[in-house]
């Protein structure tokens, strides 16, 4: 069985064309023209196994915001093709994931029902580069995902002083739990519905 999904997303505002393996070694190739998102992304991939590369064009000109958002809605969707029926996955995981000072806790449920609680507080400064990135936007980032996936997803920052870390550790927690809760166990789909 392979788990692989391409995507072209173009509207108005963004151009994206994403492939994705689940069943990769990490490898990654990103280019959002937002450096940041491009380090966020290549963290998700590599610790969740995923090999993964996206090129996105968007609006930057006018704000960040297209860009995370349609990359995320593009990711979900890929997910949600590459994981097929989800017979056999895991399923569930959860973990807590710590990046010096800051820590964060991902529970993960590979559902069919998209549901995303967020309680990550960073400090609020943008993030330096260039452009700067804006730590909000990776709330909007993981909704588009969950949406799109159809995953449950929640990500709570136990703890951090430092944004970068932070925002970081959220991330690598999600590629692990991801790894894991993707990770085929059987040939059953995990529900007493028959459906996932």
């Amino acid at each position: 069985m392979t788990r692989q999904a391409i995507r072209q997303r173009k509207t108005k505002e963004t151009d994206i064309a994403l492939t994705l393996d689940i069943d990769g070694n990490g490898l990654v190739d990103v280019e959002t023209g937002l450096p940041f998102f491009d380090h966020m992304l290549a963290q998700l991939a590599k610790h969740a196994r995923f090999d993964l590369t996206v090129r996105c064009e968007g609006d930057l000109e006018i704000d960040s915001h297209h860009t995370v958002e349609d990359v995320g809605i593009a990711l979900g969707e890929a997910l949600r093709e590459a994981l097929g029926s989800k017979a056999g996955v895991k399923r569930f995981s959860s973990i807590s994931v710590p990046l010096d000072e800051a820590a964060v806790e991902v529970i993960l449920d590979l559902s069919g029902r998209p549901f995303l609680l967020y309680e990550v507080m960073p400090p609020g400064e943008k993030i330096l580069g260039d452009p700067p990135f804006d730590p909000q936007l990776c709330e909007e980032f993981w909704r588009a995902l969950v949406m799109a996936s159809g995953v449950t997803l929640h990500i709570i920052m136990l703890r951090g002083r430092n944004t970068h870390h932070i925002i970081e550790a959220s991330f690598k927690a999600v590629a692990r739990a991801f790894n894991d809760a993707a990770k085929l166990v059987d040939d059953v789909v995990p529900s007493t519905k028959g459906i996932l």
